[in-house]
């Protein structure tokens, strides 16, 4: 890393990794480290992580214990 914070990936890494000049990074700060990946990757990653997870009904059933909570006051 560069003094300025910069950091500099060498080009066989951005050739792997398909990246060119501009492209977005996202940086996410882990208990493992540090993880620097594109927006598609971080895409990609969030899907595999949520699938088969049904968010509306964790919502709904939040709301609805909520609600008892709320009813038993």
């Amino acid at each position: 890393m560069g003094d300025r914070g910069r950091l500099v990936i060498p080009a066989a890494a951005r050739e792997r990794a398909g990246l060119s000049p501009g492209t977005p990074l996202v940086l996410l700060e882990t208990a493992g480290g540090l993880v620097l990946m594109t927006r598609q990757q971080l895409r990609s990653r969030v899907r595999e992580e949520l699938a088969g997870v049904d968010l509306v009904a964790e919502l709904l059933a939040d709301r609805r214990r909520a609600a008892e909570r709320e009813d038993a006051r």
